[in-house]
């Protein structure tokens, strides 16, 4: 009985025989809810801090950011890389490889985060430099970052969860781990940081313990609920570290762009950082940190777009279904290519009141970012369809090619467009530093793969 009771919570999902439009839409709903939640945690941030605390904060987390995007980067890179190799086991019926797999990927992104975390924070103040805080600003940041230092940690199992859980077939389950500690960050962060007035350390400690419980109910939906992708015992054997250290680095090639993704977006951080506090002082940081918090409404918008794709797309590579991956990317790359003009015009016709949510009007930041973000609204167009042809890329074990991709967007590309650009047009070119970067991206996707669009 107790066997049937679960079988009926499943979501009922079959990767090999469902037809794509409908099987893609059951998955894609519940993780842009997700994902939509998981930017409102934060975005909520942005707007207690800035109309709780004061600008000077807000550029403060932007100064923290890229730690949090270095975190999400490892978790994609196993997540991601999990659920490729996962799924391909699983249209083979080889459950047991998918579930030691799945243990590896748990138990070394969790230890590879607790180191790096201890060591942030034995060299907090070198590494805070390192990411641009000036010394007005490294009081307010070195708060912050000893606020969220144990959520870095439990966001790698709570992102990791979320892959597992949806090959599982529990998509719905997998988008309340956004869902639920969303709502409960954005609670705790007006608690902290108004009635009780713990300032930015407040809004770092209301996310770590929304992340921690977010990492709760993954470790139960493992233990207790998980029906086929399962936490399995590990031997300790020399044999067996040597598996794990192969399985691993598999796991890693194929999630690695995804993780460089998240790089990209650190860079766009730190190297923004750098170039609006050179240009524009403090409240170009602030400003910027403005488009730094909506941008990733658009990135988990189209991320979710890829995610949703990509079991579907692996599992039928997995099976040998050619047409079945194609019909799957056309799906996908339609869906984000529509996801991005909107968050484009949407950005465009609704700049006013996003920027009020963080700034107060009349306020020199507040002028700045009114001007800028219209022109940054342009890079979420191109934005979307990148994302949708990576995430083919790695779905198919087409690792090379997926990061290179990752390498434009977020290096080869950025950083000479952040610092040439304000050269020749100041202050826009620093705006559409990003918007050109995604745009060269796309152009060079399409010409070195002709054939992308029409698969």
């Amino acid at each position: 009985m107790a066997k049937k009771i679960k079988d009926k919570d499943r979501d009922g999902i079959d990767f090999g025989k469902s037809k794509i439009a409908p099987l893609f839409n059951r998955i894609f709903y519940p993780t842009l809810l997700s994902m939509v939640f998981a930017s409102l945690f934060t975005v909520a941030d942005g707007i207690f801090v800035g109309q709780g605390v004061g600008s000077n904060a807000l550029a403060a987390i932007n100064i923290v950011s890229p730690l949090f995007l270095i975190t999400t980067g490892i978790a994609l890179m196993f997540g991601v890389g999990v659920s490729v190799v996962a799924s391909i086991h699983l249209a083979h019926n080889n459950i047991k490889a998918a579930n030691i797999n799945i243990t590896q990927a748990f138990g070394v992104a969790t230890m590879l985060m607790v180191i790096i975390a201890v060591a942030v924070y034995f060299c907090r103040t070198p590494f805070l430099r390192l990411l641009g805080s000036n010394d007005a600003l490294l009081p307010l940041c070195q708060s912050y970052l000893l606020a969220i230092l144990p959520g870095c940690i439990c966001i790698v199992i709570q992102m990791i969860g979320t892959f597992v859980i949806r090959i599982d077939g529990s998509p719905k389950f997998a988008a309340s781990l956004e869902i639920f500690p969303g709502l409960l960050n954005i609670f705790l962060d007006w608690l902290f940081v108004f009635p009780m007035q713990w300032g930015i350390a407040g809004s770092g400690i209301a996310s770590s313990i929304s992340c921690a419980a977010a990492a709760g109910m993954v470790v139960w939906y493992m233990f207790f609920r998980a029906q086929t992708a399962k936490i399995t015992k590990l031997k300790l054997s020399p044999t067996s570290f040597y598996l794990t250290a192969r399985n691993v680095g598999y796991m890693s090639r194929s999630g690695f762009s995804s993780m460089l993704g998240e790089l990209a977006m650190s860079m766009i951080l730190l190297t923004g950082n750098y170039v609006f506090i050179r240009e524009l002082g403090e409240d170009g940081v602030a400003a910027f940190c403005v488009a730094c918090y909506l941008y990733p409404i658009v990135f988990m918008v189209n991320n979710s777009v890829a995610q949703s794709a990509q079991p579907i797309i692996s599992f039928n590579y997995g099976a040998g279904n050619r047409y079945r991956v194609r019909r799957a990317f056309r799906v996908s790359f339609s869906t984000a290519t529509i996801c991005g003009v909107l968050a484009t015009v949407f950005l465009t016709l609704c700049t006013k009141p996003l920027v009020s949510l963080f700034l107060q009007s009349g306020t020199k930041a507040y002028e700045i970012a009114i001007a800028g973000l219209p022109l940054f609204a342009y890079s979420a167009i191109f934005f979307a369809m990148n994302v949708a042809i990576i995430g083919y890329y790695q779905a198919t074990e087409q690792n090379t090619r997926a990061t290179l991709c990752m390498l434009f967007r977020g290096l080869l590309f950025l950083v000479p467009a952040f610092i040439l650009m304000p050269m020749f047009i100041s202050p826009q070119g620093m705006w559409l530093a990003v918007p050109v970067t995604e745009c060269m991206t796309l152009g060079v996707i399409l010409l070195t793969d002709k054939g992308i669009i029409s698969r």
